[in-house]
């Protein structure tokens, strides 16, 4: 772990040089998040204006919701989502190759090479709305509050890499897709709202199937006081089950690659 803890800092400090080299286009970056996060807020007062509740959730709770989301989201445009497209390219053009030959990992390699680091900004503002509707709501969270918030954060982003990483561990056998990714989006985006407000098919799917509702409900119930221990750690168990299933299946694909030689 060690190891690999350092070949992560070189990876930080290569992309945070190059990122700097380019900072009139961070700080346009920069003002771009502010008014996405500006949008979005405005999005939940104009749902709030015809309704009292959302899926039974009050306006403060879908704001810490929103604010769980955004800085989800910025983890997920931070280091995931610069390097999984590429992993597509990598397979078809064979340039997988010079992957598997380096001392390190290949998962590793190909899930954390690239980090956009003003990306951070949507973590930051994340937070910034999650106090905010803290506060609306004039709720305190007490410590334990906080450290289940941390444990299941951690578990909602090991469950998000794990299946945007089985999802594009597939461009082994359907290197002609150009956009994975878009599937990951759509079934990302509806995690932006309480998952009590989606009915039949669709809130089995997103619930137990593929649980996008849980990766954001649960943080943000957590923060809420709406938490148990039981619940926080069946979270901890199902992402890490996911990340030995991702792990395994790239190990399995892996077999599949005839490289660049064919």
């Amino acid at each position: 772990m060690r190891r690999y803890g350092r070949v992560f800092r070189e990876f930080f400090r290569a992309c945070f040089v190059e990122e700097m080299e380019y900072r009139s286009e961070f700080f346009g970056n920069f003002a771009a998040s502010f008014f996405g996060v500006g949008m979005a807020l405005l999005t939940v007062q104009i749902f709030f204006y015809q309704t009292d509740d959302l899926g039974g959730w009050t306006y403060a709770e879908v704001l810490v919701l929103l604010g769980v989301f955004n800085t989800l989201r910025g983890f997920i445009d931070f280091a995931l989502r610069p390097n999984m497209p590429r992993l597509l390219e990598h397979v078809r053009r064979g340039t997988l190759d010079y992957i598997l030959t380096k001392p390190v990992d290949s998962m590793f390699y190909v899930s954390f090479r690239h980090l956009v680091f003003w990306r951070l900004i949507d973590v930051a503002l994340g937070f910034g709305v999650i106090g905010y509707g803290l506060s609306v709501g004039r709720y305190v969270p007490s410590a334990a509050d906080v450290l289940i918030f941390l444990v299941v954060m951690a578990a909602s982003l090991l469950l998000i890499y794990s299946l945007w990483m089985m999802l594009m561990t597939t461009s082994f056998w359907v290197v002609r897709i150009d956009d994975l990714s878009f599937i990951f989006d759509s079934f990302f985006e509806t995690a932006r709202f309480p998952g009590s407000m989606y009915r039949g098919v669709v809130r089995m799917v997103i619930t137990y199937v593929l649980p996008a509702v849980l990766i954001t409900n649960i943080p943000a119930l957590a923060l809420l006081g709406k938490w148990s221990a039981r619940t926080a750690i069946a979270a901890l168990v199902v992402a890490l089950f996911f990340l030995w299933m991702a792990r395994r299946f790239w190990r399995f694909a892996l077999r599949f690659y005839t490289g660049a030689g064919g």
